[in-house]
């Protein structure tokens, strides 16, 4: 993907985050705070990880800690489209969602109105320059489209981290868990004409923080830093039986980094991108047009969504790089 004019970092693009904010999406939202090819203009919650609510709240306390309190942040949809919220994941991310790490509470309210509402007023705001990170489910997402029909030709480019192409699921055998959470609302969103880029599990679940890289966070003199170490310590638990050894996968901030073009795709065919939203085995499932596959994915009619499968460069360094960078 070439990099615009405006994706630079005299003249950062303005950037919204849709997110569930648990431990990978807190990096996620460090690395855009730090990044100076980023202008994070506002941020909406989504049941995930946490609740919508808890994820606001974790959200607003980030923050503040990383000196940003003044980015407008608005609760978005409690349940999914079909059904009712379950939960969130406490097993993977700890009961409150960032590891059991306690924030000093930021005085910052949520913002009136709903998500949705900040995402359509941002693309009005920024026509054609707005670019959204979305690394939660993607209810909020399909919800701003129904108010207003036209949001992708407002949108420079949505980059969303779900999904598996060629991958097992992480929460069925074939589901990942922000699709699997709402496929109606990823289904919409999938089908709609935007610029589109997904960050799927084919290539974040190869994209390994390690335990190395976890001390290095700790050791550092920024204390966001730190506190993001001290979060991981929780998730690299979670991830001992997933990989034989502590370490973790990075959805979230992998994404982010795709979508600043801090990280270059070295594989991301523009393919056809569909969501089973059946009853059956296969509901979320991110059923992707791979058959090009053997002859190097020439051109599919109606092919609208870049498919990111592999990166050009390990992801570690340049997210530690960029988390201890004095930015915050």
């Amino acid at each position: 993907m070439a990099e615009p004019e405006t994706m630079n970092q005299l003249n950062p693009a303005p950037f919204y985050l849709d997110c569930d904010t648990g431990i990978d999406d807190a990096l996620a939202l460090a690395y855009l705070i730090a990044t100076p090819r980023a202008n994070l203009v506002g941020i909406g919650t989504v049941s995930g990880n946490v609740s919508a609510a808890a994820g606001a709240r974790n959200t607003l306390d980030l923050l503040k800690f990383a000196g940003h309190p003044d980015i407008p942040v608005a609760i978005g949809a409690h349940d999914p489209q079909n059904g009712v919220f379950r939960g969130g994941a406490p097993h993977v991310h700890g009961d409150n969602g960032i590891g059991g790490v306690d924030l000093i509470r930021s005085q910052h309210q949520p913002v009136q109105g709903s998500a949705p509402e900040l995402l359509v007023q941002l693309a009005r705001e920024y026509a054609g320059e707005l670019r959204i990170v979305a690394i939660g489910p993607l209810t909020n997402i399909a919800e701003a489209l129904r108010m207003e029909p036209k949001l992708p030709e407002l949108i420079a480019e949505i980059t969303v981290m779900g999904g598996a192409a060629l991958a097992p699921g992480n929460i069925t055998p074939v589901a990942e868990a922000n699709f699997a959470n709402d496929p109606e609302a990823a289904a919409d969103v999938m089908a709609a004409d935007w610029n589109m880029t997904l960050v799927p599990l084919d290539v974040t679940m190869t994209s390994v923080l390690e335990e190395s890289h976890r001390q290095e966070l700790l050791a550092s003199p920024h204390p966001v830093s730190r506190a993001l170490g001290e979060m991981l310590g929780h998730y690299f638990g979670f991830y001992v039986e997933i990989f034989g050894r502590p370490c973790a996968a990075m959805h979230d901030p992998l994404a982010a980094a795709i979508a600043v073009r801090g990280v270059e795709p070295a594989l991301a065919p523009t393919i056809r991108v569909e969501v089973d939203t059946t009853s059956g085995p296969g509901r979320g499932q991110t059923v992707c047009d791979m058959r090009g596959l053997y002859v190097g994915y020439p051109d599919q009619r109606g092919a609208r969504c870049r498919v990111v499968l592999s990166i050009a460069e390990e992801f570690p360094p340049h997210l530690l790089s960029t988390l201890q960078a004095d930015r915050f």
